[in-house]
Order: structure tokens, then C-alpha cells, then sequence
């Protein structure tokens, strides 16, 4: 089975994808294109289960998404570095999926990891692309096209560059998520998603639905990216500003 794939996402832990963006994934898949995800760590210093149950857990998840291909590249949790062994690690995995389209964390998070995890991810997408960088690792040269932040849970001020409207997958979502019931079941909270006294369930349903009223639907999700966005046709903008 070819390991290329259109969109691909990278994040520290097995779950932090579906909390992010799993709709958008979700999404991705059911039109047709095919999805990818990196795990950087097994997720063995979650005070919640262990490595083996999560990676089960995991699996099951990316099922329940449509994703064709996860990856976990099993470098130590809790202890992620944007070193030079790392950066080799995940240039090799990109230039293996070839993605077009990135999805990384955004580069501000209280987990350490989460922090790291973003850097990482953007400086080894750069450095795929450059034809003498490791080229013992083999695999031919590839930069992706669009790097995207995931910004869900975020309580910086900063206002998503757009927001996905995964109304039509948001259960989907929601059942990959519950997948993690090691992690999950009865929490409160989980990596950027600070406790309000809901469960956290319902709190994941809550942030989501508000991420959606920012583009007047039911469940979004919100992302950032660097560069401004280009617009040909300025009558098929949508959301309605008035």
C-alpha cells in the first residue's frame, strides 16, 4: 500500500489530533482524499492507561476517522526535543507521505510538548525539501504546500485565519474521541482543554459549537496560518458580516 497521503497531521500524543482537528480529518477523508497521522510519542507518561492501551485506542480512532495511514515515530513523551536526531526522524516519515497540506499544533501550549511538537513539525517540513539534507534516509525531496495551526482550546488572542465546518462528521468526531475512553472517560479535562466543571465531553461539544457560530454553523474548527490568504472571487465569500 502506497504511503503517500494528501493531508497529514502531526502531534505529540495519540489523541491530540482527534481533539484537534479529527473533524477536518474526518472531512478530508469522506470527500475522497487520503489522510494522515504522525504521533510523535506513544503517550506512555499520561497518568491516565499506557503506551499499549492507547496505542490500541489509537488505532481504532484513526478507523473511525477514515484516516489511511498513523505513524508513531516513538520518541520519548514528555521529553520531545527539536533536535537534529529528531528533525532526521521526521523529515524521513514526510518524505515517505509526501502531504500536501500540514496540520501542526500551535506553537503556544502549556503541555511542553505540544510547544515542541509545532516546531518540529514546521522545521522538518522545511528541511524535506532540501535535496542534500540526510540523504542517507532516502526518499526523494518534498516540501508540503500549506502548513495549517490548529488552534482549538486556545485562549490566546488569536483570531483563526478560518474556520472548517465539520457539522456534517462532528459525531464522527466525537466517537473517535471516545475511542480514548482510557483517557477520556470521566475527565474533566485533557492537554489544552482546561476544566470548567463539565464533563468533558460535553465540553468538547461546547467549544466546538462555539468555533462553528464564528462561521454561522453548527460545530467548527478553528485554524491559523502565517501567510495571508489569497481570495479570486470576492461575491463567494462566505459568512454573513451583517
Amino acid at each position: 500500500m502506497s504511503e503517500q497521503v494528501d493531508l497529514l497531521a502531526i502531534a505529540a500524543h495519540r489523541d491530540d489530533v482527534e481533539l484537534t482537528c479529527g473533524g477536518t480529518l474526518a472531512k478530508a477523508a469522506r470527500a475522497g482524499h487520503r489522510v494522515g497521522i504522525i504521533d510523535l510519542t506513544q503517550g506512555e507518561m499520561g497518568t491516565r492507561g499506557d503506551a499499549k492501551t492507547r496505542a490500541a485506542e489509537a488505532e481504532r480512532a484513526a478507523q473511525t476517522l477514515g484516516v489511511t495511514l498513523r505513524r508513531n515515530a516513538a520518541m520519548r513523551d514528555a521529553h520531545l526535543a527539536n533536535d537534529e536526531t529528531s528533525r532526521g526522524v521526521v523529515v524521513e516519515l514526510i518524505r515517505q507521505m509526501r502531504p500536501r497540506v500540514v496540520i501542526l499544533p500551535f506553537p503556544v501550549g502549556r503541555h511542553p510538548d505540544h510547544r515542541i511538537a509545532s516546531e518540529l513539525g514546521r522545521d522538518a517540513c522545511y528541511l524535506a525539501g532540501l535535496a542534500k539534507y540526510q540523504p542517507e534516509r532516502g526518499g526523494e525531496a518534498h516540501r508540503p504546500y500549506k502548513l495549517l495551526y490548529a488552534l482549538a482550546y486556545r485562549e490566546d488572542p488569536v483570531k483563526p485565519t478560518f474556520v472548517v465546518d465539520i457539522s456534517d462528521v462532528f459525531e464522527t468526531k466525537m466517537q473517535a474521541i471516545r475511542c480514548y475512553g482510557s483517557q477520556f472517560d470521566g475527565a474533566r479535562a485533557a492537554g489544552e482543554v482546561y476544566p470548567t466543571g463539565q464533563d468533558l465531553y460535553e465540553l468538547i461539544r461546547v467549544q466546538s459549537a462555539h468555533y462553528g457560530s464564528l462561521i454561522r454553523r453548527r460545530y467548527g474548527e478553528p485554524f491559523y496560518t502565517a501567510e495571508t490568504q489569497e481570495v479570486d472571487d470576492v461575491l463567494r465569500l462566505g459568512v454573513q458580516s451583517i
